[in-house]
């Protein structure tokens, strides 16, 4: 059962399909304690656990988190590896309870280019849960947006190539459908923790009409009051698409 917040009064009838998540901010957080980043990233993983869960007691369909982009490895080496053992960590914690409360894990991204072990443990935490219903707890995996666009273009390049689509045919939902986003809900809202403004090359097609939010505290300091926070931000919007209100 979701949880409630009397500051923060939430119409379950409006609550956001899909939310990305930029989880920014680990880094500083573990400084600010004169710990390693690495300790930032550990706790961060505690975040992503009680946030899916919540969303999912909230009715929520997909929740999409930021877990290594293509650019991450211009970080220290180190700290590389360690983002690269936190599914193991991840995992080991939480698989059992989120098997239990009808989550499903995806991953999108290029989890080729990650080390076999951290592939494998993504992919078994991916078959175990494969079946469940509820939200789906999607990570973006050394994924970045402008990659994802340049190979859907050429998924798409091939189909023209070879005849199965007339160039004249291609719309946006046909576009879409090349992208590894494909089958899940449109974003509705995005919020990015620790102050920064920039989206990051984070999911720059699906994100062209969703909700930002930009949170001042940083990603291992969210909780259940945030997320209800941010939704009944989200709620309080009037959403146009282009058009107007009338």
């Amino acid at each position: 059962m979701a949880k409630q917040f009397k500051e923060y009064p939430l119409d379950l009838n409006r609550i956001p399909a899909h939310i990305a998540f930029i989880m920014d901010g680990n880094g500083r957080w573990a400084k600010k304690r004169m710990m390693p980043r690495t300790f930032g990233h550990h706790e961060g993983t505690k975040t992503i656990r009680t946030l899916a869960l919540e969303a999912n007691a909230l009715g929520v369909k997909a929740m999409t988190v930021y877990a290594f982009s293509t650019e991450n490895f211009k970080r220290d080496a180190s700290e590389v590896d360690y983002i690269f053992k936190l599914p193991k960590e991840f995992f080991d914690a939480y698989l059992k309870e989120l098997i239990e409360n009808n989550v499903q894990i995806m991953a999108i991204g290029h989890l080729d280019r990650a080390p076999k072990e951290t592939q494998d443990l993504i992919r078994e935490g991916m078959r175990q849960t494969a079946h469940n219903t509820g939200i789906k707890l999607v990570f973006a995996f050394i994924y970045g947006g402008r990659d994802e666009i340049v190979e859907a273009a050429k998924k798409v390049a091939v189909d023209v190539k070879e005849g199965k689509v007339d160039v004249d045919q291609i719309d946006e939902d046909y576009f879409a459908s090349k992208l590894m986003t494909a089958g899940l809900p449109e974003i509705d809202l995005m919020v990015r923790s620790s102050g920064e403004y920039r989206l990051s090359n984070f999911l720059l097609w699906q994100l062209s009409y969703s909700e930002f939010i930009f949170e001042d505290m940083y990603w291992p300091d969210f909780d259940e009051k945030e997320l209800h926070k941010c939704i009944y931000i989200y709620q309080q919007r009037q959403r146009r698409f282009g058009g107007v209100i009338k």
